[in-house]
């Protein structure tokens, strides 16, 4: 096999026998990795003025691979989490390509020594009660579009489903009778129920009546009547946004995605003293452990607490018993 030949047949090789066929990771993986190494031949082209076809492993040395990294720091403007993220994905067909072409070791190894970069975890951005009705009363509900956004943003606040989630849901994904609730497959091929309330509900069989169709089709199309995607999600909240701004002071410099309404539904079950394991079951979290950035998040958690304890400088009073029954007892 030439050095030419063998990056395009082990990349091929990486994504249809290695995570297709033999670890079966999710549509989303195959996208994210796509994605990758999409950016990963377009900037060796840019650079090294060769087309994919022509490119070797030679020429995705460590030193290049940490030249492509800067560059989606610096001017492509990604974050250092999505930087990590692409490099796990580099990581991960070094690591197969080490496996099937030992010639090629010590340069995976290499590649592989490229450390992941630490970040500063920002508190999560999220959604007060007042902010989610003034979210809530923005879509004018005389259109079908109105209507379409109200459903699908109460949905979005109460159940806390991803975007992508929310996106994939059909007919067939809702049950509105006894036990009414939602069912989506989420990360990990995992699939959870998440019940809903009366308001949800209610929206839900408005909806669904007025949208028709079959059931399996997607509840939340666009005009086109074609399913929703990633982008007309983030814009019909934005749109939405833009009325509720007018109406909630508050909203006016915070910054709201569609992953803000799922950390709203987290922070207001915590509020209202959900556990934090009930809170992992509800939003389909690996571990536990995932909710403690709700903890952190939560301020009147934090004045709670704090209302506790005493300042600094106050005179520590004895205890005095008040019942008769215990002075007696001390008094012994």
């Amino acid at each position: 096999m030439s050095a030419i030949a063998d990056f395009a047949k082990l990349l091929a090789l990486f994504f249809s026998r290695y995570l297709m066929q033999q670890r079966q990771v999710s549509p989303n993986t195959i996208a994210s990795y796509r994605d990758t190494f999409r950016l990963l031949v377009n900037y060796a082209n840019k650079v090294l003025g060769k087309p994919p076809q022509d490119l070797s492993f030679e020429d995705l040395d460590a030193d290049f691979i940490g030249d492509f990294l800067n560059h989606l720091e610096h001017e492509r403007g990604n974050d250092v989490r999505t930087r990590n993220a692409r490099l796990a994905a580099i990581r991960s067909l070094f690591a197969y390509v080490a496996l099937h072409e030992p010639h090629h070791a010590a340069l995976a190894q290499r590649v592989l020594a490229i450390p992941t970069k630490r970040y500063t975890r920002r508190e999560v951005d999220f959604l007060n009660r007042a902010e989610s009705e003034a979210l809530l009363r923005a879509p004018d509900r005389t259109s079908w579009v109105g209507r379409r956004d109200y459903c699908l943003l109460l949905v979005a606040l109460q159940t806390g489903m991803r975007s992508s989630e929310i996106i994939a849901l059909r007919r067939v994904d809702v049950r509105l009778g006894d036990g009414a609730h939602v069912r989506c497959h989420g990360k990990g091929r995992k699939e959870r129920s998440i019940p809903l309330r009366r308001d949800s509900v209610a929206a839900l069989r408005a909806w669904l009546k007025e949208r028709g169709g079959e059931l399996y089709d997607r509840i939340f199309p666009n005009q086109r009547s074609r399913p929703l995607t990633h982008g007309s999600f983030d814009y019909l909240l934005a749109r939405n946004l833009a009325v509720a701004r007018a109406a909630c002071a508050s909203l006016g410099d915070k910054r709201v995605t569609p992953h803000t309404l799922r950390h709203s539904a987290a922070m207001e079950l915590l509020q209202a003293g959900v556990d934090r394991a009930t809170i992992a079951l509800w939003l389909g979290h690996e571990s536990v452990e995932t909710t403690y950035i709700y903890l952190h998040a939560d301020l009147e958690l934090k004045e709670r607490a704090m209302a506790r304890t005493t300042p600094a400088g106050t005179p520590m009073r004895r205890y005095e018993p008040q019942d008769n029954v215990l002075a007696f007892l001390n008094s012994l």
